[in-house]
C-alpha cells in the first residue's frame, strides 16, 4: 500500500466522520456535502492500479 492510497482513505475517513457528526447534531445538508465530498474522494481508490 503506497503513501498516495493511504492519503485517499484517511480523507475518504474523515469526511465519512464528518458526515456522521454533522448528521447528529441536525445539520442534514453539510452532512450530504461531506457524503458527496467522500465519495468524490473513493474514486481515487478504486482508479488505476500501478502494480
Amino acid at each position: 500500500m503506497n503513501l498516495e492510497r493511504i492519503a485517499w482513505i484517511g480523507t475518504v475517513t474523515v469526511a465519512a466522520l464528518i458526515a456522521v457528526i454533522l448528521f447528529v447534531e441536525g445539520y442534514e445538508g453539510y452532512g450530504c456535502v461531506s457524503i458527496a465530498i467522500g465519495l468524490a474522494a473513493s474514486v481515487n481508490l478504486f482508479g488505476h492500479r500501478s502494480d
